[in-house]
C-alpha cells in the first residue's frame, strides 16, 4: 500500500526530480518529522535548506504548500544560517524535531545546539526560547569550542526527544545520549544524566573501547514508550534498548536489536542482503501500537518489531519499502513510487498516521498505519 500523502515531490516532463529550489513546497533531503497532534500542527525539517517548515493543520494532499518557516527570510532563499549570523532564529543542518504538543525542540545540528521554543512558533521566523549546547544564541560551535565534551555543550547533535517531561537529545558526534530530568528553562543548562560514555566529558567511539552494551558509535534517535528506552546507534547497526529509566551515568543495555550480541557492529551483519534480524545504519525509531518501528535507512526500508516479547535478537515481522526482507535496493532500484523509499531518516507516528522523511527522495510520505 502506497502512501496516502507525499509533501515535497516534485518531477521534471521527464519523470525525474526537479532542481530542489526552495519554495513553500518543495524540500531538498529533509531529515526530521514531528505531529503537534493528529490534526496539527505538523513539522518538517527541510534540512537541505536550513529551515523548518510548518503546517498548521496536517496536509490532506499531495504537495501541500507548508503555512510558516523558520530560518530563512523567506520561502524562496536557502543558505546556513540564512547567510548570516548564528542567531535564535537561524538553523544549520536542523534534523531532529521533538513536541509534546506545548513545546517544540529542534535540534540544529550543525550549529551543536538544540533550540527550545516554549509554546508552538504561531509567526513565521519566531525566536527560540532556550538554547542547549551552547551558553546563548551566538554560539555555533562543536563542545562551544573545546576539545573535550561537557555537560553542557552538543557536537553533532541528530536527535531529539521529550517524554515523561524529560528530554533526550543524541548527541551524535560525542557518541552519546544527554538526559535532562525535566524540561531545560534556562540557555546551556547542563544535563543531568548521560548514556553512551561513562561519564559527562568523555566523547569516544563506543567508550573508548569494544563496542558493548554501554558505548555507542552513531546515536541518531531516541524514542522512550512502554517503560523502555530505545536509542538508534546508527554506526554500530544496532537499536540499543534499556528496559525501564537507568539510574547512573553510563547505565549498560539491556539487551540490543540489529546484531547478535553486545559485540557485533557490521551492516547487515556482514552480508550484503539484509535480512529481518539484520539491519544497515537505522537513523530513526518511533513505536506504533505495540510495534517498535525503525526506520532502517541503507536498507532503504521501514521495519516493525512486535514489542511485547522483544528480546535480543529479534526478529521484524513487518516490512515497508521493499518486497523481502532480503531485498535492499533504493526504491526497489526503480524511479521513486508511493510505496518506495529511499534512505529514510525519521520515522514518527500520531493517532495512527506515520510520518517518514525520505530523505533521498526529498520527500515526506503520510500512511496511515505504514507498518
Amino acid at each position: 500500500m502506497g502512501a496516502r500523502i507525499v509533501l515535497g515531490d516534485h518531477l521534471a516532463a521527464d519523470g525525474l526530480p526537479a532542481p530542489l529550489l526552495p519554495s513553500r513546497a518543495t524540500l531538498f533531503g529533509p531529515r526530521g518529522v514531528a505531529f503537534a497532534s493528529r490534526q496539527g500542527p505538523f513539522f518538517i525539517a527541510d534540512t537541505g535548506h536550513h529551515r523548518l517548515l510548518v503546517w498548521r493543520t496536517v496536509p490532506n494532499t499531495d504537495n501541500s504548500p507548508a503555512d510558516l518557516l523558520i530560518g530563512q527570510p523567506d520561502f524562496n532563499v536557502e543558505g546556513r544560517n540564512a547567510g548570516g549570523n548564528v542567531g535564535p532564529a537561524t538553523l544549520n543542518m536542523p534534523s531532529g524535531i521533538a513536541t509534546d504538543g506545548r513545546v517544540l525542540a529542534v535540534a540544529d545540528a550543525w550549529n551543536h545546539r538544540i533550540l527550545i521554543w516554549c509554546s508552538l512558533p504561531e509567526v513565521n521566523n519566531q525566536p527560540a526560547d532556550i538554547v542547549l549546547g551552547q551558553a546563548d544564541f551566538s554560539g555555533g560551535l562543536a563542545n562551544r569550542g573545546s576539545s573535550n565534551a561537557g555537560p553542557h555543550t552538543l557536537n553533532w547533535c541528530y536527535g531529539v526527544t521529550i517524554a515523561d517531561g524529560r528530554l533526550f537529545v543524541a548527541d551524535t558526534g560525542n557518541r552519546r545520549v544527554l538526559i535532562w530530568n525535566t524540561l531545560p528553562g534556562e540557555n546551556g543548562q547542563p544535563a543531568d544524566m548521560v548514556l553512551g560514555q561513562a561519564g559527562m566529558t568523555i566523547h569516544d567511539d563506543n567508550a573508548g573501547a569494544e563496542a558493548s552494551a554501554v558505548g555507542m558509535r552513531w546515536p541518531h534517535a531516541i524514542v522512550v514508550a512502554n517503560g523502555r528506552i530505545f536509542v538508534a546507534d546508527a554506526g554500530n547497526s544496532r537499536i540499543m534498548v534499556w528496559n525501564g529509566f537507568p539510574n547512573a551515568d553510563g547505565a549498560p543495555a539491556s539487551f540490543v536489536i540489529g546484531q547478535a550480541g553486545f559485540e557485533a557492529v557490521d551492516h547487515n551483519r556482514a552480508a550484503y542482503e539484509p535480512s529481518a534480524h539484520a539491519l544497515q545504519m537505522p537513523y530513526g525509531i518511533t513505536v506504533h501500537d505495540d510495534m517498535l518501528v525503525c526506520a532502517d535507512t541503507g536498507n532503504s526500508r521501514l521495519v516493525g518489531f512486535p514489542l511485547p516479547g522483544l528480546a535480543m535478537d529479534a526478529a521484524a515481522t513487518t516490512l515497508t519499502g521493499q518486497r523481502r526482507f532480503s531485498d535492499k535496493g533504493d526504491n526497489r532500484w526503480r524511479f521513486a513510487a508511493r510505496d518506495s523509499l529511499c534512505w529514510p531518516f525519521a520515522v514518527t507516528v500520531c493517532d495512527g498516521l506515520v510520518a517518514v522523511a525520505d530523505t533521498g527522495n526529498n520527500r515526506v510520505l503520510l500512511w496511515e498505519a505504514a507498518v
